[in-house]
């Protein structure tokens, strides 16, 4: 018996739906799966007139787009086609009990071996907004970085205004160099390493710099119309102000979550941290292009890369002619601002509303108060170093303890837990051994202890932690990423933290939620987040010199004891050390 024409035509319709809707056949809360491969390769590149080989994925700078849903399952394929060990973060991302997904090299893994690959597999839980991932060992971030952007459940809408169209733009940093040749040349002589020779939008570093008109990153917009605006900071060691001459911007969402909205006409973003910004263009094309300029907001004594990236805002108009136009400039904050950016951080906090609330841990099971800032290492016998004496390297830490990389990776020792002898310890201080002047005078003796020594604690543990800058060899800002978790930002200040009477004006009622913050330059902060993702999970520096020299630690968060609250065994293709 053959089939109907209709009924045909019913299958093909319903087919057709399947493909071009696949979340339309699944239940609303679980999702679809998405796939993408990675191919690790190098690509010759060009900018600033200087042509060098850089390390990419899928050929592209910076990378592809990921893009995906709150629910939605990301199986993502990492080959390593080049000579470089490598692995991938996403950072930002929960990964409640996914965390051999999570990336570190010698953290959650051994990184992927040259003609190797790697399966990152896990689910975004909860999450809506703006992420990115980045390659996650040595300087290879440098490069190989691109946004992950998680569009909210099919159905749902955004909570402001619906956009025209959505722009991810991702400030970086170039270097004529090779990266890994400066971050080793740094490690090997002690000395800060060289600069950046430019910032970059979506990899394009603007007219501002030298041979470099051509490539200019330009955003084309119509008049009247609501533009989002994904702000990614990839940039290695610098944090950015941001600002469009003559329009202001609209804050939305701060590292994918929902913020009280406000306006500014400059944003401070730091290494790490993503913004999301509504963009409302003039009403009629005005006769003029706009500039969009980043320049770094630099409070330590190194040196650092003092230029401006520049992109070109400009307005589709029925006219071709755009050279009589006028390009107007907007006006940055002094490179040094510090009370700007404490005024502009302050102004982030949470929707905290019933569909999308502020869970800040009211009570506080387990307090910590954790220096961070630079410090020195002893020099190797007979050579002659390059840090603040011929006799010193520089170096980083938290409560003087510089973070040691290990050789095998720490949730594969903690998991397996007969490998963890020797690989590190559990000591790690929850207070400064030996308390001083934070912020004061500093004192004599500026060496660091060096180890692996992680801080253990119970499944759902409520913390609280206290960071803490230090004027050691001059304070400045530090943007501190915690893996696996976002955390409240519940208070922030200058000086060194009162704990008689700083704790009481803790905002507990709607504080931003983030996953990096800026430790105030000769400041603290304080965070709180609940201890419910069990595995090993990473806090550092997202400045990379400062991660190179030491400055971070380990979480490690036990399983509880319900099935779903422990962390799965480690999939069968986890690279090897």
């Amino acid at each position: 018996m053959g089939t109907s024409p209709a009924i045909v035509m019913i299958l093909f319709v319903a087919v057709g739906c399947f493909m071009a809707y696949p979340e339309a056949v699944t239940a609303k809360h679980t999702g679809i799966t998405r796939h993408y491969t990675f191919n690790i390769k190098l690509k010759n590149i060009t900018r600033l007139c200087h042509t060098k080989s850089i390390v990419t994925v899928n050929g592209k700078f910076p990378g592809p787009r990921v893009i995906t849903r709150e629910g939605d399952r990301l199986v993502v394929k990492v080959v390593n086609h080049v000579p470089n060990n490598i692995s991938i973060h996403w950072h930002g991302v929960r990964q409640l009990r996914s965390g051999w997904a999570d990336g570190p090299s010698y953290i959650t893994q051994c990184p992927i071996q040259t003609g190797h690959s790697y399966v990152y597999n896990f689910t975004i839980t909860g999450q809506r907004g703006t992420l990115f991932w980045h390659a996650h060992i040595s300087w290879l971030r440098a490069t190989v970085y691109g946004p992950l952007i998680i569009l909210p459940r099919r159905n749902e809408s955004y909570p402001f205004v619906k956009p025209y169209k959505e722009v991810p733009i991702l400030f970086g940093e170039w270097f004529n160099a090779d990266p890994e040749a400066v971050i080793n040349q740094s490690l090997q002589t002690g000395g800060g390493p060289n600069v950046s020779d430019a910032y970059t939008f979506n990899g394009l570093p603007g007219p501002l710099y030298n041979c470099s008109a051509k490539d200019t990153y330009k955003l084309k917009v119509k008049p009247g119309k609501t533009y989002l605006l994904r702000l990614i900071n990839a940039a290695l060691n610098d944090e950015l102000f941001f600002s469009i001459a003559d329009h202001s911007l609209t804050v939305v969402e701060a590292d994918a979550v929902y913020v009280k909205p406000f306006e500014t006409n400059v944003l401070m973003i730091t290494p790490g941290q993503t913004t999301n910004v509504l963009l409302k263009t003039k009403p009629k094309a005005p006769n003029a292009t706009f500039l969009m300029l980043a320049r770094p907001y630099a409070t330590g004594m190194g040196t650092f890369d003092n230029t401006t990236a520049a992109g070109i805002l400009e307005y589709e108009t029925p006219s071709s002619s755009l050279k009589n136009r006028p390009l107007l400039k907007p006006r940055l904050p002094a490179i040094n601002a510090t009370n700007f950016v404490a005024n502009f951080t302050s102004k982030f906090r949470s929707l905290a509303t019933a569909k999308f609330p502020a869970n800040v841990p009211q009570k506080v099971d387990k307090e910590f108060f954790f220096t961070v800032g630079l410090g020195t290492k002893p020099c190797p016998n007979n050579q002659t170093c390059q840090g603040p004496t011929n006799t010193t390297k520089f170096a980083a830490s938290m409560n003087n303890i510089s973070f040691a990389l290990p050789r095998i990776a720490l949730l594969q020792s903690q998991f397996f837990s007969q490998y963890s002898k020797g690989v590190y310890t559990t000591d790690f201080p929850a207070f400064p051994l030996i308390p001083f002047n934070y912020t004061g005078t500093p004192p004599n003796n500026t060496v660091v202890n060096n180890g692996t020594k992680l801080v253990v604690i119970p499944f759902n543990t409520s913390v609280e932690v206290v960071l803490q800058d230090t004027s050691i060899l001059g304070a400045e800002s530090h943007p501190l990423h915690l893996h696996g978790y976002n955390f409240y930002v519940v208070g922030q200040g200058f000086g060194n933290f009162d704990p008689e009477n700083d704790p009481p004006k803790f905002n507990l009622v709607d504080p931003v939620e983030r996953n990096t913050v800026g430790v105030p330059s000769g400041g603290w902060v304080a965070i709180r987040f609940q201890a419910d993702n069990p595995g090993v999970w990473l806090m550092h520096c997202h400045f990379d010199v400062h991660q190179s020299w030491g400055l971070g630690m380990a979480w490690v968060v036990l399983d509880g004891e319900l099935p779903n609250q422990k962390l799965p065994p480690p999939p069968s293709d986890l690279p090897k050390c």
